[in-house]
């Protein structure tokens, strides 16, 4: 198991290394991910070790929020200094959201139905 955290480290690495090299304006961790993904295409299925290594990363992943509940609680103010602008914001992309999957959900169930 410790070789499938060590990989998953790598690619996260690997990625950090090709977005700094060639000043991709994407995170490293993102790059990373998407190597894991070839990775694991190339494979063909994901090894069952990878899944318990993975399964434990992502049940433990909410202790990484704490710092930035923290963070957004110690600066609430600059929240209520912005809260018009965040507010539109949330509300437009709520609204686009809903929008753009009701009509892509439309044309897939119509071609669908077609086919």
């Amino acid at each position: 198991m410790l070789s499938y955290l060590t990989l998953i480290f790598a690619c996260q690495l690997l990625g950090e290394l090709l977005v700094g090299a060639l000043a991709l304006p994407i995170p490293g961790p993102v790059v990373g991910m998407v190597l894991m993904f070839v990775f694991l295409l190339i494979r063909g299925h994901v090894p069952e070790d990878l899944g318990r290594v993975t399964a434990g990363l992502l049940g433990t992943m909410s202790l990484l929020f704490v710092p930035a509940g923290t963070g957004v609680m110690l600066h609430f103010h600059l929240l209520g200094e912005a809260a018009l602008p965040l507010g539109a914001g949330l509300l437009v992309s709520t609204l686009a959201t809903i929008a753009v999957t009701g009509v892509l959900m439309a044309w897939l169930g119509a071609e669908r139905s077609d086919g």
